[in-house]
């Protein structure tokens, strides 16, 4: 298995075969992942993980991936880097080129990590930005294809901020054959030139409907996400007053179709985007694509970092 690219910093970039390349070692390792018996394919190898944001999920399901794979991780943060501080974006790159093999980044600004993979001659992966979370969605579509048998000719439905999980839906939607919808108030869905620049790029099946009774009619999935991210909080309660009418409950998931997923990238806010009898209930499957972070980020370090066999 190979991929064309050496770094994984937006979906966008993937054609669809190489996205499912990704997605069939993902569904190999899994198993053999949850029964030790996973083969250690690069054994020495190291990942700096570098953050500038905190994270549960984020950094566990990396480091337990690399771990499963041989490898070991380095935690970094700010302090100990500055990067466009105390030091320039090209020189860190280069430097820890010559100490890591690959580089995972979660912040704030994507395009940090794009200069960063400009430089740097190990493969840099997207952990996160106010922009997009890569990682986060092609887990999602994997536990989807887990539970549902495939992806295609699904209606995904995001209830919520255009944020950086939902422009990566709309990246998704460019290169697989489903049925992606935001529902956002007006001024809050995903800004129009990055719809422009995604539809340059393929030719996603997208809508925005504001009214989140009539967009989720009819859902496959239905996923949400806090109203206010990380580096929001000084507008959180004004966002919770705006979006008061966007919280997935039991009565917004009564129109969705009757064997429909719900879905959060999580940490969630229970009591505001979404309710515990929704979050808990039986349509749920927040904790599987929670579990599926570390087996799809796992399979696309496999791909990237240069093993022993490849």
């Amino acid at each position: 298995m190979k991929l064309n690219r050496k770094d994984f910093l937006s979906i966008r970039d993937f054609s669809r075969d190489e996205l499912e390349t990704i997605l069939a070692l993902c569904e190999k390792q899994k198993p053999l992942a949850r029964e030790h018996r996973l083969e250690p394919t690069h054994p020495g190898r190291v990942l700096a993980c570098i953050f500038h944001k905190p994270s549960l999920r984020t950094r566990i399901s990396f480091e337990v991936a690399i771990r499963q794979l041989g490898g070991s991780s380095l935690y970094i943060t700010d302090r100990e880097i500055g990067i466009g501080s105390r030091e320039a974006p090209k020189d860190v790159a280069n430097v820890l080129s010559r100490y890591v093999d690959g580089i995972m980044i979660r912040t704030f600004d994507q395009g940090l990590v794009e200069a960063l993979a400009e430089h740097a001659t190990v493969p840099i992966i997207n952990g996160l930005t106010d922009l997009l979370h890569p990682c986060q969605v092609l887990g999602d579509i994997f536990t989807i294809i887990e539970h549902r048998g495939s992806i295609d000719g699904k209606k995904i439905v995001f209830i919520g901020d255009g944020n950086n999980v939902a422009r990566s839906w709309l990246n998704a939607a460019a290169r697989f054959p489903f049925s992606f919808v935001l529902s956002a108030p007006a001024g809050y869905e995903i800004d129009a030139s990055f719809v422009e620049e995604v539809q340059g790029h393929g030719s996603p099946d997208y809508r925005w409907i504001q009214d989140p009774l009539e967009a989720v009619t009819g859902a496959d999935v239905v996923y949400t996400d806090v109203w206010a991210s990380m580096g929001q909080e000084d507008v959180k309660e004004a966002r919770g007053r705006i979006f008061a009418g966007y919280q997935v409950n039991e009565q917004l998931m009564s129109r969705a179709n009757g064997d429909c997923l719900f879905m959060h990238c999580l940490p969630a806010h229970r009591g505001d985007e979404v309710t515990d009898g929704v979050i808990d209930g039986p349509h749920s499957v927040v904790f599987d694509e929670a579990e599926n972070r570390t087996h799809i980020q796992r399979a696309i370090m496999a791909l990237l970092i240069q093993g022993e066999n490849n």
